[in-house]
């Protein structure tokens, strides 16, 4: 019997990298997703490209039954499908507690019904709010500050309880920002409006759109936020690995930080796009978003150790894979 997984949020900007990753690695992929921030064309684009691919268009908050019904073997699930903005986070709590709570608490309730009990869920370092030491290990507190890293935290803890009580195994994977495209720049972030710093800025480079700074104004050295900046194809392969294991070593209840190990001040990134492209990047500032900390990066070490996972890929390969992405697609996917 071949690998069988299932993808939710497949369509999405991570997902969508996950899903090629996967395929290109032997598994066979059982895709979900309610394309409510996700694009028609990435599974098309996914579609013709691999045999083993099958997608369900569907929300996680409905019934999944026929799914694991039809997929017989679905050994493991990869868990992205997320509402993930900070800032609308802030103005519309109701959708963060609802997609992202709701929709995890039903996909773990038909894991169960169904005999599955291996997952890899995608969380993220807004589950430890302020910082009150760098690199944050994953012993920091947590203490959310906004109904996003909340509703993570939330479902993270209801994913312990049935690892502790019912046996699902787990890796709960705390990522920091996201960026890149996959390293062929077939396949990248289509968000639109992105709120995601190196997409903008590559944006902005290229004429693509005005690039705004939305950063409040913290206590760090430049005044801007220091934030630990991760490529999404390696974001991916510690994915892959966590999956590899679950499968291979059956007992992990484990929780992980990814990313670099070192922090960029929103201008040193900035910069970094400038000197990679040769072009200058007007300074205009928008609005402030809402729910920002001041500093935070990661700790790696327990990734290396517990993984063997270490990010290979540079701030200047994001930038690149994104620049062929953004020539190929310079609004990402049309629809």
């Amino acid at each position: 019997m071949g690998k069988k997984i299932l993808i939710t949020g497949c369509a999405g900007y991570i997902g969508s990298v996950a899903t090629d990753l996967f395929l290109k690695n032997g598994y066979s992929v059982v895709g979900v997703d309610n394309f409510q921030t996700g694009y028609r064309q990435s599974i098309e684009f996914l579609k013709q490209k691999y045999q083993n691919f099958n997608f369900y268009e569907r929300d996680l908050k409905n019934n999944l039954s026929d799914i694991f019904k039809k997929e017989e073997n679905i050994q493991a699930i990869v868990h992205y499908a997320a509402s993930c903005m900070v800032d609308e986070s802030m103005k519309n709590p109701q959708k963060y507690f609802l997609n992202n709570i709701v929709g995890s608490l039903n996909l773990l309730n038909t894991m169960i019904e169904f005999n599955v009990k291996k997952i890899v869920f995608s969380s993220t370092c807004a589950v430890y709010g302020e910082t009150q030491y760098t690199p944050v290990d994953e012993n920091h507190p947590t203490n959310p500050i906004n109904p996003y890293g909340e509703s993570k935290r939330m479902t993270e803890k209801i994913i312990e309880w049935y690892g502790k009580l019912l046996r699902v195994n787990y890796f709960i994977l705390r990522y920091f920002n996201v960026c890149g495209a996959s390293d062929d720049g077939e396949i990248g972030d289509s968000k639109k409006p992105s709120v995601l710093l190196v997409q903008n800025a590559v944006r902005g480079v290229l004429g693509v759109e005005k690039f705004y700074l939305t950063c409040p104004k913290v206590k760090t050295a430049d005044g801007t936020p220091i934030r630990d900046y991760v490529n999404v194809v390696d974001l991916n392969e510690a994915h892959l690995l966590a999956v590899e294991k679950l499968l291979n070593d059956g007992n992990s209840f484990e929780i992980i930080n990814l990313g670099t190990g070192t922090g960029n001040s929103v201008l040193q990134i900035v910069e970094e796009v400038e000197k990679i492209t040769g072009k200058k990047i007007k300074r205009v500032f928008g609005n402030t978003r809402a729910g920002e900390y001041a500093k935070i990066y990661a700790s790696i070490e327990k990734a290396k150790k517990v993984l063997g996972w270490r990010p290979k890929r540079t701030i200047e390969d994001s930038v690149k894979s994104l620049i062929k992405w953004y020539k190929k697609h310079p609004k990402g996917w049309e629809y």
